[in-house]
């Protein structure tokens, strides 16, 4: 029997005061009852109960042994009850590396439908690009990591979500110029307006075009996806965006979509973690949801 094993032997017969009751809550013999206690007392090399025709009581020591036996057990309880909850998603913590372009136009409907089925679960998001994002994966500071694909690093799980396009947009000082099919090599020629160079989307679509050939140099590098498309609309060059992500421009007929003789292969949006560090059950649930077909339906239908 193990030592966890014994002291909870004494706590319930100090309880009950009682070898027999004990024996009978633990579902065990009294002789095993007893064997327990005479180990403990043994290992102690002292006396604990003394025997009563009511059956038995503590001793001094065994009184002061008590108090602290008691808690400890019922800190373990209480310890048992938190995992409990923690597994079935009534308590806890859910942290999210993500940029803030993807939170707006991708996470939010996700973020709600999580939130909708375990509010007692808090959030923690930690903004940054993908390869912050891929750093504070790896140091712990989060669970989890939405971001833009492609990404490689053998420690990650990788799992694409749902299929993105890298389209150009221009307003309506460009639309003479722009109102047929052309080429990429034609739209290098216009004002460009990038993301800056450390961005993952950026990098994407600037090692595509080289692949063609066609070296880029932006005469705006932003910060911000939004900025691009208002720096479009403003009509200071064509900007390179997502176009899921400016469906709303296109929608209202603010930007213009260029239609260019061979569009840009198409990437993904998906969520990464460590390989090596199993998920929290919020993080399990979590990309369950991101992975859910439903919930790119309902994605589909912010667009």
């Amino acid at each position: 029997m193990s030592k966890l094993d014994l002291y909870k032997v004494f706590c319930k017969v100090a309880k009950s005061r009682s070898f027999s009751k004990a024996a009978k809550d633990l579902y065990m013999t009294q002789p095993a009852v007893s064997q327990a206690i005479m180990q403990l007392e043994r290992e102690l090399d002292t006396r604990l109960f003394t025997r009563t025709p009511k059956g038995v009581s503590l001793t001094n020591e065994g009184s002061l042994l008590f108090e602290y036996a008691n808690s400890a057990i019922n800190l373990i309880h209480v310890g048992e009850e938190k995992i409990l909850e923690f597994k079935n998603l009534t308590t806890g913590e859910l942290k999210i590396g993500v940029g803030d372009t993807i939170s707006r136009y991708f996470l939010l409907p996700y973020l709600e439908a999580f939130h909708n089925r375990y509010p007692n679960i808090k959030f923690k998001i930690v903004n940054g690009t993908t390869l912050e994002i891929c750093a504070i994966i790896k140091s712990g500071e989060v669970d989890i990591g939405i971001c833009n694909f492609p990404l490689e690093d053998p420690a990650l799980e990788i799992r694409p979500c749902i299929d993105i396009r890298d389209i150009f947009v221009y307003g309506e000082k460009f639309k003479t110029i722009l109102s047929g099919p052309v080429s990429l090599d034609e739209v290098i020629k216009l004002p460009l307006i990038f993301l800056e160079s450390k961005s993952n989307s950026r990098k994407y679509v600037e090692d595509y075009m080289m692949s063609e050939g066609i070296k880029i140099s932006p005469d705006f590098e932003l910060g911000s996806h939004d900025l691009l498309l208002e720096f479009a609309k403003i009509n200071l060059g064509v900007a390179c965006v997502t176009k899921e992500f400016s469906q709303e421009y296109l929608d209202k007929g603010l930007l213009y979509e260029v239609q260019l003789t061979q569009e840009i292969p198409k990437r993904s949006i998906g969520v990464c973690f460590l390989k090596s560090v199993s998920l929290s059950p919020a993080s399990t649930k979590f990309v369950e949801i991101l992975e859910n077909k439903r919930g790119q339906e309902h994605f589909s239908k912010m667009q």
